[in-house]
């Protein structure tokens, strides 16, 4: 086993533990997402995003690591997103919450995990049909907000965390 697999495997007991602890692999706070009545897994899912954002520009910024953008690709956005949020909305999962829920013994896990990995069979099999059309809508390239809008990655990150934490208190004052 390589270094890379022994990290691996860390940080995943680690972010299973850290999902089991913010309870966000309990069904009530899964419908409650789908529902908008319990913010918990996007307060969860935002904070990770916020501490990860500010890990991995520290890091590029460092030069121990460089940011290689994904192409931004409009249908695959679009195809994607939809197919996911209908995975969620019908099994209660996502892929990190189904495997932390199997861990906690919720067999019923296993479906949603054996209709992601047909999921992904399906759509390997399908993927020169999709090349050619949802694939093909448009590809925006590689770019990042802060390309974008050509200013510093670090301001974009401080916008995002104000906008974020204003977001939490919102949440808190509605006691979502």
């Amino acid at each position: 086993m390589s270094i890379d697999q022994i990290i691996g495997l860390i940080t995943g007991i680690l972010f299973g533990f850290l999902l089991q602890k913010g309870r966000v692999l309990r069904f009530d706070k899964q419908v409650g997402a789908m529902i908008l009545k319990d913010m918990t897994i996007f307060k969860f899912m935002l904070s990770a995003i916020l501490v990860g954002m500010v890990g991995i520009q520290f890091l590029a910024s460092a030069g121990v690591i460089s940011l290689s953008h994904k192409a931004m690709n409009l249908g695959a956005v679009l195809f994607g997103g939809t197919l996911f949020g209908c995975g969620w909305a019908v099994m209660g999962f996502c892929p990190g919450t189904s495997i932390g829920a199997l861990g906690e013994g919720r067999w019923h896990a296993v479906f949603a995990i054996a209709g992601m990995v047909v999921g992904a069979a399906v759509y390997a099999e399908l993927y020169p049909f999709f090349k050619s059309t949802i694939l093909a809508w448009k590809d925006f390239g590689k770019i990042g907000l802060a390309e974008v809008f050509g200013i510093s990655p670090w301001f974009m990150i401080s916008v995002f965390w104000v906008g974020t934490i204003g977001l939490f208190v919102w949440f808190e004052r509605k006691n979502l």
